[in-house]
């Protein structure tokens, strides 16, 4: 690694750090500014009560100390307790429902890519033909539906009319239907990639050159042409992490899956304060990471890139 690759990293991990601090104070100080209080739903409670509850979470104190104290809670990965789920800590909830969130972003993640670089591969080789064409207009209208969309559809059709399928994320075989659905948007955004990119190298003297070698079509395709196609999709891969974790959001609420997601959701309307700021810090975290990492994977692909 030669210098301006070293002094690329260390310029993109202190961006990356100054963006989740960031996050970090406008979440803190918007909860805070919210009107009412995380209290406010409780039937009729008494003052000193309230004044209780406040002074147990940390609530009574200035506003400025409560935000420092909760930055060196966060540094050490303390959210602190959770308001509305007794005997649990926001982290404990986090680390929880993140595994099973996790499981389904890779799996959709993988779906996604297998899927949509074998497609976006098959509709380059058929350009304009009744292949690429079917490939094509299937993918547009994927790209144009929303996760939560999609994923209601799919407990309509498979949970509901054909019943092949369990309609709770937490029962056997309830993982598939969410995973798809999360998977379908990014795999036809991938599927649109690999073919556009494709197509574009394909057009390529070098490609031309090898054809008029006699290269075998199946090596020109296989070494030449979808290696260096799948840079973009490489480069792609940090925002569709970031888009599996934030669609996850809505579709394990549809799904009931006990995942990250469905807890976040739930603390908004539980208005658990503490839940909030600490997934919505965690979600942001590793976004941020996906982003960095894709950045420097792509420079890794393409090294001709200019680091500036």
């Amino acid at each position: 690694m030669n210098s301006k690759m070293v002094l690329y990293v260390i310029k993109r991990l202190l961006l990356a750090i100054f963006t989740i601090f960031l996050v970090i104070t406008i979440t803190f100080f918007a909860m805070h500014a919210i009107p009412g209080g995380p209290f406010l739903s409780e039937k009729s409670p008494d003052p000193s009560v309230t004044a209780a509850l406040e002074a147990k979470y940390g609530l009574d104190k200035p506003l400025g100390e409560q935000y420092i104290t909760y930055l060196k809670g966060v540094v050490q990965f303390d959210f602190g307790p959770s308001i509305k789920t007794r005997g649990w800590t926001v982290t404990n909830i986090i680390l929880t429902g993140f595994k099973t969130s996790a499981k389904i972003g890779i799996l959709a993640a993988l779906l996604a890519i297998s899927v949509g670089v074998v497609l976006g591969s098959i509709a380059s080789i058929k350009h304009n033909k009744v292949a690429d064409k079917a490939i094509m207009v299937t993918s547009t209208a994927c790209v144009a539906m929303p996760s939560f969309i999609i994923a209601t559809f799919l407990l309509l059709l498979f949970c509901v009319n054909w019943q092949i399928f369990p309609s709770r994320g937490d029962d056997p075989g309830g993982l598939i239907l969410p995973i798809f659905a999360l998977s379908l948007y990014p795999m036809a955004y991938i599927t649109r990639l690999t073919r556009s990119s494709m197509l574009d190298i394909l057009g390529q003297d070098y490609i031309r050159t090898a054809r008029a070698k006699g290269v075998s079509e199946k090596k020109v395709i296989f070494k030449h042409a979808l290696r260096n196609a799948l840079t973009p999709v490489i480069t792609y891969a940090g925002p569709m992490i970031a888009y599996i974790l934030t669609g996850s959001l809505v579709v394990e609420k549809i799904f009931s899956v006990p995942g990250l997601g469905s807890k976040f959701v739930s603390s908004i309307i539980n208005r658990d304060y503490p839940l909030i700021m600490g997934t919505t810090i965690f979600l942001t975290t590793i976004v941020v990471l996906m982003l960095l990492a894709s950045d420097i994977l792509y420079k890794v692909a393409n090294p001709r890139m200019d680091l500036e």
